[in-house]
């Protein structure tokens, strides 16, 4: 793993035991010696900390207008001090990623996928040219679970008064942290970056605490397929629409059809007809009978011998908060409704399973 790149955080994890894996070009802990299964449970119940300092962090000083036209969403009509969700979409309609991006006044601050973090800085410098500044110089952790806030507010005593999706700049004995308040786990939570140089000092007064623990890929997996949070490669690719990756609330009010400022984004035309008439696929959950996972690329079929695939497993293993395993599927829209029997071919053998509503486990943000 030597041409992988290390965040500031390497050496913490391996003093507490992180096994490493590479991920995206990084080094990275996929877990602790708790288990995965535990660090799930641990995450759900307390609070579990994230290092998330792959992922890409972006300074934007384009105009509103300009960055809206890259997006289906309504950046015009956020808030100073609030974030929201994003995709970036092709001129065929498909994601090329999603991302988060905050209005901090007189510039966006974005977070964007790890894997993807070098074609979205292009894609956007291309666009928007030098009002595009990558952030090298921080870390990024999230705190996620329901204990998460009390052990903040122990650092930052302003974080009690967040809601889901503000965003705060606060000052702190580690230099200032730009805090948001999203959850990517399906629970209240928090995404804090750092400076480099504070980043260890900050995450060790975090595990300090008894409600905190380290973890790692294999449960952030987990955790956000019970939350129905799409991953790119995954749910989303450039070859499927907003609408067939099960993004359809994502895309905002202002840009549909009949909206302040409708299409204008790349792709318009195909994810606005999608919207108005529907796509041929969806993305859907799926709840085996068995205790056997259905993971990513299964093939899926409406009968239990023969036929034509409908769908396929975009994401599937085992979900320790609900005792069983789950899947999602990318499927035919009329195969899609929940309750629906589908069977899914592991190894030449067909298992049965049956279609549900995302996500599998309600959220607890913090409205």
């Amino acid at each position: 793993m030597g041409d992988l790149k290390r965040t500031p955080l390497f050496d913490l994890h391996l003093s507490l035991g992180g096994r490493m894996v590479g991920f995206a070009g990084w080094e990275l802990p996929v877990q602790y010696p708790m288990g995965v299964m535990q660090e799930h449970l641990h995450a759900r119940e307390a609070a579990g900390l994230f290092d998330v300092s792959h992922m890409g962090q972006v300074i934007c000083r384009a105009g509103t207008a300009a960055l809206e036209a890259l997006m289906p969403v309504d950046v015009a009509g956020l808030a100073h001090g609030r974030q929201r969700y994003g995709l970036l979409t092709n001129d065929t309609g498909g994601v090329m990623d999603d991302l988060m991006f905050a209005n901090r006044g007189d510039h966006f601050f974005l977070v964007v996928n790890a894997a993807n973090a070098e074609a979205d800085i292009a894609h956007l410098s291309a666009h928007l040219g030098d009002a595009i500044t990558p952030v090298t110089d921080r870390a990024l952790l999230a705190l996620q679970g329901p204990k998460s806030e009390a052990v903040l507010s122990e650092i930052a005593p302003s974080v009690q008064d967040m809601r889901f999706m503000d965003v705060a700049v606060i000052d702190s004995v580690f230099g200032d942290l730009w805090v948001s308040r999203s959850g990517y786990t399906g629970d209240d939570g928090f995404e804090i970056s750092v400076s480099a140089e504070a980043a260890r000092r900050f995450a060790e007064t975090l595990l300090a605490d008894d409600a905190v623990a380290p973890i790692g890929l294999g449960a952030r997996n987990s955790l956000r397929m019970e939350a129905g949070l799409p991953l790119h490669g995954h749910e989303m690719t450039p070859d499927h629409t907003p609408v067939e990756s099960g993004l359809g609330w994502a895309i905002s009010k202002a840009r549909r059809a009949g909206g302040a400022r409708e299409g204008g984004f790349p792709g318009a035309d195909r994810v606005l007809g999608e919207l108005a008439t529907g796509a041929a696929k969806t993305t859907v959950g799926l709840l085996p009978e068995g205790r056997a996972p259905m993971r990513d690329e299964t093939p899926l079929f409406t009968e239990p011998a023969g036929g034509t695939p409908v769908g396929v497993v975009t994401s599937g293993g085992f979900a320790p908060s609900l005792g069983h395993p789950i899947s999602i599927a990318r499927i035919d829209t009329a195969h899609a409704a929940p309750g629906t029997p589908i069977y899914a071919d592991v190894r030449g053998k067909r298992l049965p399973a049956t279609t549900a509503p995302l996500p599998f486990r309600q959220p607890t943000f913090k409205r």
